[in-house]
């Protein structure tokens, strides 16, 4: 027989309940991926940061069927849905590389998909089909030395020549640049059109005229090739031409909606595994004769960090359910992408203050957190290009 105390409904802190986007195949891939990423990546972490990760992750990584997750199966992709690729973006948080995680999402979630979306089909079998098997390696090329956030500023040029473009220009900031065997290059090929002005091309990297001039050198993601590179009298066929000529500009402002709800995602799980490393520290280290995370103003600074990653997380995902569904919340995707970096940043931030002087070495791993996760209120949209695009959708 119950009694009346047996049947009050008591709260449960543990509880890990799933969220309504993912499903029990979500969590069995979930599962996988994070240990490959432990055991097969996380050992390498320190490693490559010194040297770069090495190009046999992507053909790993291609034989896992992690490359092409969310990607056709009629081109050796495996035919999930998006949310998939939000566990890959979660999980290779456990790489503890930022710079490996950063080169892996251009492949799978920012050059891939437009080559997919708007390629035809020979371009797609000569560029994405190994690149999802992970034989060939991608890159973007959008940021110019004078021309970031203001995309419609960019410079390089495209000029018909008889049945062949010639591509003259320079882009900066190249993530894979110096590894990758093509590049989504983002051209003006009439300036005189404004964003009607605008193509993009698949050009190989050792096509004459293209050259890496050099590896730049980094605050973070130092695990990741960044490229500065130029293009000299660069002959392509027409063939080159991905999707539509004059309509580069909104095929690139498309993808970058899915870019950026990726890397939201990364963000949530960056800071999620910087709370809970700190957690673990502040249980284990004393002063005044406890551990810290015993201290009231400790126990707070844990609370506020929750609290933001959980509201973050929540955005990111019912953010994300909307794109997977076939909405295109561009000001939603804005906030989810603005908050979860800033978010990010902060908590990484208050993790390095919980450590104290240790947060500040090496030797921890939480000051490569900060460092790495610092990239995301810049890249894929600054904050103040998120605050602009937030603060127009409203007719203001």
């Amino acid at each position: 027989m119950t009694t009346a105390a047996d049947d009050v409904l008591k709260p449960d802190y543990t509880a890990q309940g799933r969220h309504f986007i993912f499903n029990e195949e979500h969590e069995q891939l979930r599962e996988g991926v994070r240990a490959f990423a432990q055991k097969e990546l996380a050992p390498h972490a320190d490693e490559w940061e010194e040297t770069t990760f090495p190009d046999s992750v992507f053909r790993r990584m291609g034989e896992l069927g992690y490359l092409g997750l969310d990607k056709p199966e009629e081109y050796g992709g495996q035919g999930g849905d998006y949310f998939t690729a939000m566990v890959l973006a979660e999980e290779m948080a456990h790489a503890h590389s930022g710079g490996l995680a950063m080169g892996v999402a251009v492949q799978t979630d920012m050059a891939l998909p437009p080559i997919l979306a708007f390629g035809t089909e020979e371009q797609k079998q000569e560029w994405a089909v190994p690149a999802i098997k992970g034989t060939k390696i991608l890159c973007l090329g959008i940021t110019e030395p004078d021309a970031g956030s203001d995309v419609a500023g960019i410079k390089t040029r495209a000029v018909k020549d008889g049945d062949d473009w010639v591509i003259n220009g320079a882009k900066t900031y190249i993530t894979n640049g110096h590894r990758a065997d093509v590049i989504v290059l983002v051209t003006k090929t009439d300036p005189d059109a404004g964003y009607d002005g605008f193509t993009l091309f698949l050009v190989p990297m050792d096509a004459p005229g293209v050259i890496r001039e050099k590896r730049l050198q980094k605050l973070g993601m130092h695990a990741s090739d960044t490229a500065l590179l130029a293009f000299q009298d660069v002959r392509v066929p027409a063939s080159a031409v991905l999707g539509q000529v004059g309509k580069g500009f909104y095929h690139i402002m498309w993808e970058l909606q899915g870019e950026r709800m990726i890397g939201a995602a990364g963000c949530v799980a960056g800071a999620q595994l910087a709370f809970e490393k700190t957690l673990t520290y502040a249980k284990e280290r004393e002063a005044f004769g406890r551990p810290i995370a015993n201290f009231q103003v400790t126990r707070h600074k844990f609370a506020e960090m929750a609290t933001k990653i959980e509201s973050a997380r929540q955005m990111v995902y019912v953010t994300a359910w909307r794109f997977a569904n076939g909405e295109y919340p561009v000001r939603e995707i804005s906030m989810a992408k603005l908050h979860a970096s800033r978010v990010s940043v902060e908590v990484a931030d208050e993790c390095i203050q919980i450590h104290g002087g240790a947060g500040y070495m090496k030797e921890y791993g939480i000051e490569r957190v900060w460092r790495d996760l610092r990239l995301n209120r810049i890249g894929a949209g600054t904050d103040e290009v998120m605050l602009e695009v937030i603060g127009k959708s409203y007719g203001i």
